[in-house]
């Protein structure tokens, strides 16, 4: 056993370095990226979408995650060692060196654009968008204390891709469920960069945690209901039924849940609070789900 593991190549030992790299250790991300393009799949297809779409955006959500967190480390790879939080990472800690990074975030790319192919040319056009957003978004927390509402507009576009490839249109839901997931992602987000808070203000790094400053927790409230008001007037426009408003009345509860975690501002709870959100993805969704199944 000792020789065959000595006769590994190289590269095969740094395989969980370019795993930590896209976060695919860390699925929360991928998870928080996939509920909004759920809600949207099945709201565009009235509860039964196409399952080539359904696996070509799931596929696509794993993708496209991975590459923003390559891009985003590769961003921050000077910063991330004086920040508690990110000092292990690989690049900070010198395990990939830049070029792999950018390697990878094309492949990733590239792998991203060719299932693109086999969707239709509004969903193709509008994939572009996607990309600009991704790869924007990291160098955004260096220019404006709002990179969180960059973050908001490049997960939310997953929901205009999603009704263009199941019904090639743009019905006026669909803003609905975007500003709904923007909101969403800025409170969420928010709640992650006040863990790493006191780092960030030290190393000269913007976010909607420290401009909101002691207004964080009414903001992000603030925002929560906002989100939930938006899938309120979803489920109106739609007439959808008790299902979805039981999954919302969920969601509800969740977020006052996390203001709960949040109120001391500890690191630990706030980013507890954080993880959090992956439940109200996924309560809104079953809502959703059994709405359009059962009645």
């Amino acid at each position: 056993m000792r020789e065959a593991s000595q006769s590994l190549p190289p590269w095969y030992e740094r395989i969980p370095d370019f795993i930590q790299l896209m976060r695919l250790d860390r699925p929360i991300g991928i998870l928080l990226l996939l509920w909004p393009t759920l809600w949207a799949l099945w709201v565009a297809a009235e509860g039964r979408p196409d399952w080539s779409v359904f696996f070509i955006f799931c596929s696509g959500v794993v993708l496209m995650r991975s590459a923003g967190c390559v891009i985003n480390d590769y961003a921050d790879r000077k910063i991330d060692g004086s920040v508690e939080r990110t000092k292990d990472r690989p690049l900070a800690a010198d395990r990939i060196d830049g070029h792999e990074a950018l390697a990878l975030f094309f492949i990733l790319l590239a792998l991203s654009f060719f299932i693109a192919l086999f969707t239709n040319l509004f969903t193709i056009m509008l994939s572009f968008g996607a990309v600009f957003l991704a790869a924007t978004y990291p160098f955004m927390k260096r220019y404006t204390h709002f990179p969180q509402v960059v973050l908001g507009a490049a997960f939310a576009w997953s929901v205009p891709m999603s009704f263009a490839a199941q019904i090639n249109s743009l019905p006026s839901e669909v803003w609905l469920i975007y500003f709904a997931t923007l909101l969403w992602t800025v409170a969420y987000d928010t709640m992650y960069a006040m863990v790493d808070r006191d780092d960030d203000v030290k190393i000269g790094v913007k976010s909607t945690a420290i401009i909101f400053g002691r207004a964080d927790k009414l903001i992000i409230g603030i925002l929560q209901i906002l989100t939930l008001m938006l899938l309120v007037a979803l489920g109106s426009r739609l007439a959808l039924g008790g299902y979805y408003d039981l999954g919302l009345l969920c969601a509800a509860g969740l977020f006052l849940y996390q203001q709960i975690l949040i109120r001391q501002r500890d690191r630990d709870r706030c980013f507890q609070a954080f993880l959090n959100n992956n439940w109200v993805g996924m309560v809104i969704f079953i809502g959703l789900f059994l709405d359009y199944w059962l009645v």
